[in-house]
């Protein structure tokens, strides 16, 4: 973060200084809501949680180092630690409010820095990863770690920005109107990416017309000199760019896509590669993914949409995406045992589309690994409304189209997958219900074999993202199988 004094600060975020705080102090360290991830020099901000109150750990925080600590309340004495008089504070009426407020300032001192923002429906997060790098390579660049992308998660990532920062990217979620608008109204972008429109959070949105209607505030927060990327082979995103004054670029396999894709070819391990084409941007080159899966090659040119639009050469931006990995746990993180089983663990999230892309991404790996089984180890998709049963019953049925050996249907909201593959097939063990996650790695404990091939995918809360650790946490020396698949402790 930018130095800032903690009367810099209360005065960014309309707060006050409680008795005793020096207002001289400087932060300048980073921004944490966890007070277990203070470094010295940084600022805590004291958020009640469900289960926790930030505030309870001020004083730790100040200990570990912490500057001050952004409080909705008086910070209570903690016995043994530092009395509440002596803990620095600013005080506010909302910890959230006033996060974004300070985000926006710290923007705003950074004039050389390049906001750009990214939304969809999927895929956000591979493909925020895969610019983050290409941009990195051409000037120092912040972009979220995993999927920081709400009211908490954007500032934090703002306020890892400094003088150094020549590309900010942020991942930018929406679960109605108004959202957007409120995320670019604390770090106004001067690019905007729009990915896709599908069906996760339909149940919020309430149609896929009317998240496009959401996803597109993104584009209307642009300025002249701006920059719109839209997926030209997206019907409801392409026509956004009646709803931005900025520059458009689209991408996509269209023909009349600014930015596109020729001789898609799909490696047996499950990686793609393409000849790159930009007419305005010079000749086409070849990107050869390290990332798993057919989808990311439109990830890859939604990033290269953007990159090319900020001026980066076209030979530079192939390159760089060719370098790119997978960076966020849970998005087709692909593991090898020492036995040879192959863990992809695509439990972070889940909708239809990105359900789908996982599945089909399994039944490529599957085929050059001769005498396999696959395993799609599935839970519940949320948020997807009127919809739901509809969409996961089609889920089993396309496992059964793609000829998956195993099919493990997670917990009473995966029923209806499960059913979808007993309709479209003749099934008997290759589908089965399972209680909970606990029961889904007892069965794969018992009945996997040397080689096979494991997809592990739900919506985050199902807790599936457990299952994949623990089936490669047995492949390490002196792990507990008993103990695998332990919660972890919640973030304070």
């Amino acid at each position: 973060m930018i130095r800032m004094t903690l009367a810099e600060i209360a005065q960014a975020v309309e707060g006050t200084l409680t008795e005793g705080t020096d207002g001289t102090l400087a932060v300048a360290g980073p921004v944490t809501v966890d007070s277990r991830a203070i470094e010295p020099g940084g600022l805590f901000a004291a958020f009640v949680g469900e289960h926790v109150d930030g505030h309870d750990f001020a004083a730790a925080a100040v200990a570990q180092g912490a500057v001050g600590v952004l409080a909705s309340r008086q910070v209570t004495r903690e016995a043994g630690q530092i009395p509440a008089a002596h803990i620095p504070t600013v005080l506010v009426a909302d910890v959230q409010d006033a996060l974004g407020k300070l985000a926006c300032a710290v923007v705003s001192r950074l004039p050389q820095t390049t906001v750009i923002g990214l939304t969809g429906s999927s895929g956000k997060t591979s493909t925020k990863d895969m610019l983050g790098q290409v941009l990195a390579a051409h000037g120092t660049t912040i972009a979220p770690k995993g999927s920081f992308n709400n009211e908490i998660g954007l500032p934090l990532t703002v306020l890892r920005a400094d003088e150094d920062t020549r590309y900010l990217v942020l991942e930018m979620g929406s679960r109605g109107i108004g959202h957007l608008t409120y995320l670019c109204g604390i770090a106004p972008p001067s690019v905007g990416l729009v990915l896709n429109i599908g069906s996760a959070h339909v149940g919020k949105f309430g149609s896929k017309v009317q998240t496009a209607q959401a996803k597109g505030e993104l584009v209307e927060a642009l300025p002249k000199d701006g920059l719109a990327v839209l997926n030209a082979d997206d019907a409801l995103v392409a026509p956004m760019r009646e709803r931005t004054v900025a520059r458009v670029l689209t991408f996509g396999e269209s023909a009349d896509a600014d930015v596109r894709a020729s001789e898609i070819e799909l490696a047996p391990d499950g990686r793609a590669s393409f000849l790159l084409h930009a007419d305005a941007y010079g000749e086409p080159a070849q990107v050869a993914l390290r990332v798993v899966g057919e989808h990311q090659v439109a990830n890859a040119l939604a990033a290269a949409a953007a990159a090319l639009g900020l001026g980066l050469p076209m030979a530079a931006v192939a390159r760089e995406l060719s370098a790119a990995v997978a960076l966020s746990s849970g998005r087709m993180a692909v593991s090898e045992r020492a036995d040879g089983v192959v863990v992809i663990d695509d439990a972070y999230n889940a909708n239809p589309e990105s359900v789908r892309a996982a599945l089909k991404a399994l039944a490529t790996l599957a085929r050059a690994r001769p005498g396999a089984r696959t395993w799609a180890v599935l839970g519940e998709m949320l948020e997807l409304g009127e919809r739901s049963g509809e969409e996961h019953d089609a889920i089993g049925r396309l496992a059964v189209r793609l000829r998956v050996d195993r099919l493990v249907a997670v917990g009473e909201g995966a029923a209806r997958v499960h059913a979808g593959a007993s309709h479209e097939g003749s099934w008997g063990e290759e589908s089965v219900m399972v209680a909970d996650p606990d029961a889904a790695l007892a069965l794969l404990r018992e009945q996997l074999r040397p080689g096979d091939v494991v997809l592990v995918k739900a919506s985050n809360s199902i807790g599936l993202s457990r299952v994949a650790k623990a089936l490669l946490d047995d492949d390490l020396p002196g792990q507990s199988p008993d103990a695998a698949l332990g919660t972890a402790e919640a973030d304070r």
